[in-house]
């Protein structure tokens, strides 16, 4: 495995790992919650010993909501974390905790995860580049092989195009038993970004799946992100996008997935710590969570992988007519802190996602599909400076052509020179 270049930053080589789903032998790994407390990995995972092999350096943990099950980062056992750009709004999740480190210059690349958005709503609250690998892209393994029903994959958060596409070359490829496996690029993803994409054919959808309102200035934010890919060459229309089945049913689809793993990540804490699942242990909404999955049928888990399959489908049939679609990350500014608890009072499992996908309809369809997805921050609000990222999603496996339209936008409207309000390099922090 070739050593990784130097990365954008002030910090050289150290990367941030979010506390899920990596094992660092020796160092707790918590998944955010107070019944796996005190956890320590016994050996590396598969992606932490490419990691050590590439020469980086761990600087140390990031935060994530429990179970990385929310896409804000609140939660109880450390406490909320703070957006960068302003103190009193969210982060993102469930990568928050990286998001938050990478755009304050803490690190110049953080480890990230993503099983309905978790790479790019960080990376859209936080200004930050986020790319959300296919489906076996990364291996997941040893001991899990595969999270979430294949919904999840490893990923990273950074400032630059290069240095995702680099992290992504270091890591990618699959392990000996992985129920996935990505087809090899042909290149490395990091001579992708300086290769020109050609002319693509890209469709725009503003209005998300589910029909939720989308906030006037992230619209706009959108269209004149495809004015930009059009006045550099590529064919850009509005389009329609079929999911295949049901915006409720997805919804039901999803819950059914997320909160039946939930239940055996939780029992298995519970196990080893010899703690009760109970409020002492577990916050509300992954306690309603834990009890709706205890209830799931084996039909019904069945049922919703045959949901996955008209999903990938779909979605599959709309890129083999168009190379990109263009969305919006985020239907909404990053919210306040706080926001995400007023809506999940008395909220079952089933209730607890639809606001969660509530807040981001944009990017979960991806993740059922196991397409390759991008936010990149190319937008801000004219009113606040906050930063609006815009979505692109490419086929199963293109993240060749997500990684030139990437580094075509960087060139063409540069984000590198923008630093939020709380900054490492700046002596005015308060």
């Amino acid at each position: 495995m070739p050593a990784i270049p130097p990365l954008v930053g002030p910090v050289g080589r150290c990367i941030a790992i979010k506390d899920l789903a990596v094992a660092m032998a020796g160092k707790r790994v918590e998944s955010g919650s107070r019944i796996a407390a005190g956890n320590v990995a016994g050996a590396d995972s598969s992606l932490m010993a490419r990691f050590r092999r590439a020469g980086l350096v761990t600087l140390g943990r990031t935060a994530t909501p429990e179970f990385a099950y929310s896409t804000t980062t609140e939660g109880v056992l450390y406490g909320a974390t703070r957006n960068p750009w302003d103190p009193t709004r969210t982060p993102g999740g469930s990568s928050g905790g990286s998001g938050a480190a990478v755009a304050a210059g803490i690190v110049p690349i953080a480890h990230a995860t993503d099983a309905a958005g978790s790479i790019r709503v960080p990376a859209a609250s936080n200004g930050l580049f986020g790319l959300k690998p296919t489906r076996g892209r990364v291996s997941i393994g040893p001991d899990p092989d595969e999270v979430f029903n294949g919904l999840a994959v490893h990923g990273v958060l950074s400032r630059s195009v290069r240095d995702s596409a680099t992290l992504l070359d270091l890591v990618q490829g699959s392990e000996t038993g992985d129920p996935y496996a990505a087809q090899q690029p042909e290149r490395p993803y990091a001579q992708e970004t300086h290769r020109s994409p050609g002319r693509l054919r890209i469709g725009v959808l503003t209005r998300p799946w589910g029909a939720r309102a989308v906030d006037a200035t992230i619209v706009d934010a959108a269209l004149r992100s495809a004015v930009l890919a059009e006045s550099l060459g590529h064919r850009v229309e509005e389009v329609q996008v079929g999911l295949g089945i049901d915006w409720e049913e997805f919804i039901l689809a999803n819950a059914r997935l997320w909160s039946t793993n939930l239940v055996t990540w939780i029992d298995a804490f519970a196990a080893a710590f010899e703690r009760p699942v109970d409020a002492t242990t577990v916050e509300p909404e992954m306690l309603a969570s834990y009890a709706y999955g205890q209830q799931v049928s084996g039909a019904e888990f069945v049922h919703a992988l045959a949901m996955r399959n008209s999903v990938a489908r779909a979605i599959g049939q709309y890129f083999a007519e168009y190379d990109l679609l263009l969305t919006p990350t985020l239907p909404e500014l990053p919210v306040l802190l706080g926001t995400y608890a007023k809506g999940a009072e008395g909220a079952d499992g089933l209730g607890w996602l639809r606001q969660l996908f509530h807040r981001s309809p944009f990017t979960a369809a991806f993740n059922v599909a196991g397409t390759a997805a991008m936010s990149v921050p190319l937008e801000t609000d004219p009113a606040t400076g906050l930063p609006i990222g815009i979505q692109f999603a490419a086929g199963y496996g293109r993240e060749d052509v997500l990684f030139r339209v990437a580094g075509q936008l960087e060139q063409a409207a540069p984000w590198a020179h923008r630093t939020p309000v709380v900054w490492a390099g700046r002596h005015d922090n308060t």
